[in-house]
């Protein structure tokens, strides 16, 4: 399995209520279309994701994410800088919010966006690549969601949110990728899905 990282560039910055809070919004995912990257992720892999992402993570006020992208799949609290507050289905685009928190990269994120800088936003996520019959790398029904950072570099077709980016992909290596292949290879088939999900939970809390 590999770190899978996609940016868009449709997000807008909106300023809303009394205390002046500030979010971005626009298109975080988007499904069968290939990206910058030369990536294709089918419509049916992201929105089982998106669904057990909001389940597990916005829902519960956990969906964290970071300025900039890190080379694994964990969040770091330490780079913080949003959360995300809404991720919907928008015919084959996946429409997010996320709250820039006061963090000191929440405050970065906040100086750009009020200088006018233009971000982007860009998942990050665990699974394989296929390249299909037409000849363009497809990602697997093993892709697990991590989280959409914010970053400068674009990717998705249509998702500059006044900041979106699709990014590098990096080979998990070692021990941790042993372990990961080693725990989905012996779980029974039944199971695969709760499995996958309780790896994506220990990950993200460091381990």
């Amino acid at each position: 399995m590999k770190l899978i990282t996609e940016h868009t560039n449709d997000v807008e910055y909106i300023v809303e209520g009394k205390n002046k809070q500030q979010y971005i919004k626009g298109i975080f995912m988007q499904s069968d279309i290939q990206n910058q990257n030369g990536r294709i992720y089918p419509y049916s892999v992201l929105k089982k994701q998106v669904s057990a992402f909001n389940e597990k993570f916005v829902k519960q006020d956990r969906a964290l994410g970071e300025l900039g992208h890190p080379a694994g799949p964990s969040v770091n609290l330490d780079r913080v800088s949003h959360i995300i507050t809404e991720l919907n289905e928008d015919g084959k685009n996946f429409i997010g919010k996320a709250k820039i928190i006061d963090t000191p990269n929440g405050k970065i994120v906040k100086n750009l966006l009020e200088s006018g800088v233009r971000l982007g936003v860009s998942s990050r996520g665990l699974g394989s690549v296929k390249t299909n019959k037409s000849g363009v790398n497809e990602v697997q029904d093993d892709f697990v969601l991590s989280t959409v950072d914010i970053v400068s570099d674009p990717s998705a077709p249509d998702a500059f949110v006044n900041g979106i980016m699709e990014g590098r992909e990096f080979s998990l290596t070692g021990e941790l990728e042993y372990a990961i292949q080693k725990e989905i290879k012996n779980t029974v088939k039944a199971r695969l899905e709760e499995k996958k999900v309780e790896l994506f939970t220990r990950f993200m809390g460091g381990l």
